[in-house]
């Protein structure tokens, strides 16, 4: 199974230059709107591109707003947005792949949205260069990648399949409970969870049935009175899935609650679990410590470690987080940490390790990332002893 070792961006969203390695587990970090859910979007506007049903590069630019919306407002002498991942089995081995495109936009009166490059590299070696010869004779052709086009990427398929099985899920616990209140298509990739409980249901019943056995015994130890976690199909409401929980009580067989009961804590959890046993690909995380208890955010990295560990799920997760407690885990390396510092010239992403002061402190000091990158995300004015005042 294959991960991204490299990403190097030009003029993506808030980030106006960005060239990282990255390892199996990656913790983002960062003040507020300094990008961190943009740089997860990355993953997901490749995936959406490469996605077999309704995907392509024009709808992936369409549902984000267009190029204007995604181009960085730093961008000035280069226009054209930039993407480059490496894949590989290990960051310190040659990149199996490399994948790179160039968007931009006509400049004459049809102005549309057009590769300025597509290229992919296998063992250093070019495959693909764009535009190519007929590209030349049709810039119509530029619309669309080779990347979503079956026809066209046979000597990179592998690409296309690991873009297409990332796995994005920032629960939200309304959409769950409430899902047949929210009329509208959707949006691709479900990733707030509107449609969460038919994904569980469409799972195969055996994998299912394994995947609920193993979070019920998780959230036994963090739910009070919690007994027994159900995939339930009520026939009365017309074959609607829902999730039930049974808790001990002095009923003889418990007092149970649906999702429309359980708290975003509980769902939350539910979410994270099951997209954790859910494939073997790139996983991105949103602030998962969300409606969480603290002494449960503490255990979740070492339980994402657990799962890289496992031979059969060799898998990649980037997280982003704000939680003290969870970069508080004394296992997470500088060189784990992306550290996000908003400029007037765009955010800068570099690893922690690579900034002196933090690896003095994590090399010299007994301190965790918690103690020495999170005072560095502190906004400046709040750090300066500023009050956070409404009423001044």
């Amino acid at each position: 199974m294959m991960i991204v070792t490299h990403l190097k961006l030009t003029n993506w969203r808030n980030f106006q230059s960005v060239e990282v390695d990255l390892g199996r587990r990656m913790f983002l970090v960062g003040p507020n709107a300094s990008g961190k859910s943009n740089l997860l979007d990355v993953f997901r506007f490749l995936r959406d591109i490469a996605a077999l049903e309704g995907g392509g590069l024009q709808r992936a630019l369409k549902e984000r707003g267009g190029l204007k919306k995604i181009r960085c407002l730093s961008a000035r002498r280069s226009p054209a947005v930039g993407i480059e991942i490496h894949l590989g089995e290990d960051s310190q081995q040659q990149a199996l792949y490399k994948y790179a495109i160039g968007i931009s936009q006509e400049n004459s009166g049809l102005r549309r949205l057009l590769l300025t490059y597509e290229k992919v590299w296998q063992n250093d070696t070019l495959i693909l260069d764009r535009p190519n010869e007929e590209d030349n004779k049709d810039a119509m052709r530029l619309t669309e990648t080779y990347l979503e086009q079956i026809s066209r990427n046979a000597d990179f398929r592998d690409v296309a399949y690991f873009f297409q099985s990332t796995l994005y899920l920032h629960l939200v616990p309304q959409l769950v409970r409430h899902a047949r209140e929210y009329s509208g298509p959707g949006i691709p990739g479900d990733p707030y969870g509107r449609n969460f409980l038919e994904r569980i249901a469409h799972a195969d019943e055996r994998t299912k049935q394994a995947r609920l056995r193993k979070i019920e015994r998780a959230l036994q130890l963090v739910v009070p009175q919690m007994k027994e976690l159900k995939h339930v199909i009520d026939v009365k409401e017309g074959g609607v899935p829902h999730l039930e929980v049974i808790y001990e009580h002095w009923r003889p067989h418990g007092a149970r609650q649906r999702e429309t009961e359980l708290s975003d804590g509980t769902l939350r959890l539910i979410g994270l679990f099951w997209t954790m046993l859910e494939g073997e690909s790139l996983l991105l995380l949103e602030e998962p410590e969300l409606s969480l208890n603290a002494e449960v955010i503490r255990k979740l990295p070492a339980l994402f470690s657990k799962l890289l560990k496992q031979t059969k799920k060799s898998r990649q997760i980037l997280v982003s987080t704000h939680s003290w407690e969870l970069l508080s885990d004394r296992g997470i390396g500088g060189e784990e940490t992306l550290l996000l510092m908003p400029g007037t010239e765009g955010t800068d992403v570099r690893l922690a390790s690579s900034n002196k002061d933090i690896r003095h402190l994590l090399e010299e000091g007994d301190l965790s990332v918690a103690d020495a990158v999170l005072p560095k995300t502190a906004p400046a004015k709040m750090s300066a002893g500023a009050q956070l005042d409404l009423f001044s």
